[in-house]
Formats: C-alpha cells, structure tokens, sequence
C-alpha cells in the first residue's frame, strides 16, 4: 500500500499536468496526434487597458487570431508588471520572458545606431506625409537593421500623438521663437534641431518641468497632448504653440527568436496583423491627440495658437536632419523618407 504523502504528491503532479498550458513547437509535436498544440504568446504593455498601446496590442491579438484560424492564446502583462519598454526589447531580443510589445525607437538604440532617426524632429512634413511614410517601406532598412543586429522584428508602426510647444505666451512666428528658453528631451538630436530653429534649448528632467516653468527657469517645453493633459503643464504654460514638429512612432515589436519557432501559417498571421493593428494604432492615436486638446481648449485650460512660419522650421531644420542621418548610417532612409509624397 502507497504512503498517504506519497499519494498526495501524486494527486497534486497529476492536477498540475491537467492545468499546464503546453507550448509545442511544430517540430516536437507527440507523435499520433493525441496531444493537441496549445501556442501561448506573451506580451507586455506599461499601461492599463484603456490605454491606446493596450489597445493596440489588443487588436494584433484579435486579428492574429482571425488569420491564423487554429487555437493559439495571449497572455498580456499590463501596467509594467514585467518592466519598461527597455526591458521588453531585452526580453524579445534574448527570447526569453516575452514574444511582443509596442517599443519607442530610443530603446533600440544599443543595437541598432539609425532606428532613432525615427523620433528625430521634423522628419515628417505632416500627418499626411508620416501616415503615407508609415504604410509604405520607407523605413524598412532600419527594420532590417534591427532584425540583423538584435533579432527583434518591427512587424507594424503605430504612434501619432503631435508635439507641440507648451509656453507661457504666445509664440506665432520666427521672431517670438528666437532665443525661447525651453526644455528639450536628452537626446544631443533634441538640442541640435531647435538652435537650428533658433530657440535656447536645455535639458531637464520630465519630472521637473512643472516646477521649473512656474518658476521661470525656463519659459517653455513640448509635449503631446496627453502628456500635457497628465501633467497638468497647462497650468504653467497655457499657451500652445502648434509647430507640429514631431509626430510619433512606436513599432510594434516581435521576438525572432520566437517566430522562428512558430509554424509557417502563424507567421504570416502574425506579420500580417502586426502591419494592420499598427495602422489601427495610428488612426486612434491620432485622432485622440487632436480630440484631447480641443477638449482642453474648450474648457479653457489652454489656448492654441498656429505657427505662421512653420516651413522656414522646416527649412533651418534640414541641415542638421541631413548632418544626423550621416552621423548614424542613415542617409538613404532620410532619402526615402523625404521621397515620400
């Protein structure tokens, strides 16, 4: 007769096995076809679900399943629970802990020296130009590059918050912007682009920004309209200067190591899905940026105010835009980027 422990711990392995969640790559399938395949796929958002990086990943999750037409499941982590988005193209790039994820450009950096031209100002005339730029393959090379140098696919683009200037009085043209003193993000890029454009730009922590406009350490900052609507800088800087001088762009982001393993009809759902939910994730992005600060101006937190001289911007800008591409081996995408009409 069996010990009593012994059974118990018999009992508890045989419920364990009944709910595990197996994963078998299609080339290890038991034999027979007694064990059906159960693909698990993991992904990672720093935001709760309302938020339009969750929602994106939501949608690539439903039309995965739609064009792959046989189980496979999705497990989710939200609100940084795994980490930030450096940690997510860590993960994805040793194909561990993480399949896919929506990652900023700045974050791919240490593999890949050209995917920041991706967050670089006035790369992008207008909406209409960054939308046409994002559904076309100008920006493949630096996909490529980035598949090459840390195995993670940029399968979709998504993005679309517009970053405007946040000052404390109005600024209309070139001679308001003159020697504005205003709070760039760390990236040497940032600074370079607007002395170029003629503004007296610092680097600042986020956190602080708030406090150093209210008390007039510096006269200025950008942002998109969500940032300004959560940090309430619209209290310290209600007037919004449209220059429109970055619009976003967040690649949805694949391990390789992990589509490599899958079966064939799986890739081509999931490269497919990745194309199409980050075109759904541009479309809501963009148009909630636009939405939020039309709400915000009706309530009377802020006021916008058009920049007259938005093409001599563009026109300071392209020396150095040009000078950057060289400076990272990203020349012909500029080239490409700019070809796009």
């Amino acid at each position: 007769m069996k010990h009593p422990v012994i059974k118990a711990i018999g009992v508890l392995l045989f419920i364990a096995l009944l709910g595990a969640v197996v994963f078998w790559p299609e080339a290890e399938a038991p034999a027979g076809g007694d064990t059906p395949e159960v693909i698990v796929l993991k992904g990672a958002s720093q935001f709760d679900e309302n938020h339009v990086f969750t929602r994106t990943l939501r949608k690539f999750e439903e039309l995965v399943k739609e064009y792959y037409g046989k189980p496979v499941e999705f497990t989710l982590y939200l609100n940084s629970e795994l980490g930030l988005e450096k940690d997510y193209f860590a993960y994805m790039n040793q194909g561990v802990s993480l399949d896919y994820a929506i990652v900023s450009p700045s974050h791919m950096s240490t593999f890949s020296m050209s995917a920041p031209l991706m967050d670089m100002p006035f790369l992008f005339r207008d909406v209409d130009h960054w939308n046409k730029v994002l559904d076309g393959d100008a920006l493949q090379p630096i996909a490529d590059d980035v598949f090459r140098k840390a195995d993670v696919m940029l399968i979709g683009f998504a993005g679309g918050g517009t970053r405007n200037l946040i000052v404390k009085r109005p600024v209309t043209n070139m001679r308001e912007l003159q020697g504005l003193n205003m709070r760039v993000m760390g990236a040497p890029i940032q600074t370079r682009i607007f002395q170029a454009v003629k503004a007296a730009p610092t680097v600042i922590a986020y956190s602080e920004i708030y406090n150093a406009i209210q008390t007039g350490v510096i006269d200025a900052a950008e942002n998109e309209a969500s940032g300004i609507r959560h940090m309430k800088f619209y209290e310290v800087g209600p007037e919004i200067c449209l220059t429109r001088h970055a619009i976003t762009v967040r690649p949805v982001a694949f391990s390789g190591k992990t589509f490599r393993r899958l079966p064939a009809d799986l890739q081509a759902a999931i490269v497919k899905a990745g194309r199409e939910a980050g075109a759904h994730g541009r479309h809501l992005e963009s148009s909630e940026d636009a939405a939020i600060l039309a709400e915000m101006e009706k309530e009377g937190k802020l006021r916008t105010h058009a920049f007259t001289e938005r093409e001599e911007l563009l026109r300071l800008a392209e020396p150095v835009k040009a000078e950057y591409a060289k400076s990272i081996g990203a020349e012909d995408v500029l080239a490409r980027v700019n070809a796009v009409r």
